[in-house]
């Protein structure tokens, strides 16, 4: 019986009892059921010691699940600033071909006005070089001062007055007559300080003062002392150094220098 006792349990069946055996029976059952309960402690603290326990397994499940929720969120929160990055990528990516889009039809608005401005300008160049043929021969010759619509000259030669009323004539125009206060500066400045013939003389018949076109004076500009009327049929005027108008008694003998007038011609 004591080989029996330190033979190993088998603990996954329940104890017996031995009815028959009735010495030290209350004994024997007593250590089976302490044998009983020493083996099942025994197997429970190998099993707790082996998986864990519930306390253990318990934690892990919420460690793991822990990570995953962390996990979950990352991936949630990389979505998103993706999804954000994407759009936005999207959105600038729209506004620049926009953008392009107008400059592409503003580059062809502005070809087009190109084109335009090359046709206008070449018809300007057309419309000037007409010009210039039209106003060919339009200008003072050389040698000729240009004011307002007619052109002057102003001779350094000194004749009488009918020689140089004839060579303005020659160069088809008269001894300049004076008509404003304008053209009456613009000769005095002319006349260089000498004294010239200008185109005024006395009528033989009526002894008044006129041009040499016939027309009579709008305006006078006679130098201090000197008579509005002629006091003989031949007098002629001049400029005096001042520019002022003087008479002169004998004309047909005094020398002096002169100043022509034309108007600008008008012929093509």
């Amino acid at each position: 019986m004591s080989s029996d006792i330190y033979t190993k349990p088998d603990l996954s069946t329940k104890v017996r009892y031995n009815r028959k055996v009735e010495e030290d029976g209350e004994k024997w059952q007593e250590r089976e059921v302490d044998i009983y309960v020493s083996s099942g402690s025994i197997s429970d603290e190998q099993t707790g010691f082996q998986d864990g326990g519930p306390h253990t397994h318990r934690t892990s499940l919420r460690g793991a699940a822990l990570c995953l929720g962390v996990l979950s969120l990352l991936m949630t929160a990389g979505i998103i600033v993706l999804s954000t990055l994407y759009f936005s990528v999207t959105f600038e990516n729209e506004q620049l071909q926009t953008r392009f889009n107008n400059l592409s039809i503003n580059y062809t608005l502005l070809q087009d006005k190109l084109s335009n401005v090359s046709v206008e300008f070449n018809q300007l160049q057309d419309e000037l070089n007409k010009l210039k043929i039209k106003t060919k021969g339009k200008f003072c010759p050389e040698g000729w001062t240009r004011f307002g619509c007619s052109c002057y000259f102003k001779s350094t030669e000194r004749k009488i007055w009918f020689e140089s009323q004839y060579d303005c004539l020659t160069r088809g125009s008269r001894l300049v007559m004076i008509n404003s206060k304008e053209e009456q500066e613009f000769v005095t400045k002319l006349n260089m300080n000498e004294d010239s013939w200008i185109g005024l003389k006395s009528n033989r018949t009526s002894a008044v003062w006129e041009w040499v076109d016939g027309s009579t004076l709008t305006e006078t500009f006679w130098a201090e002392g000197q008579s509005r009327a002629p006091n003989n049929w031949y007098f002629a005027a001049c400029c005096d150094r001042t520019g002022k108008w003087t008479q002169s008694i004998s004309f047909d003998n005094q020398k002096k220098n002169w100043i022509c007038e034309k108007k600008i011609s008008r012929s093509s």
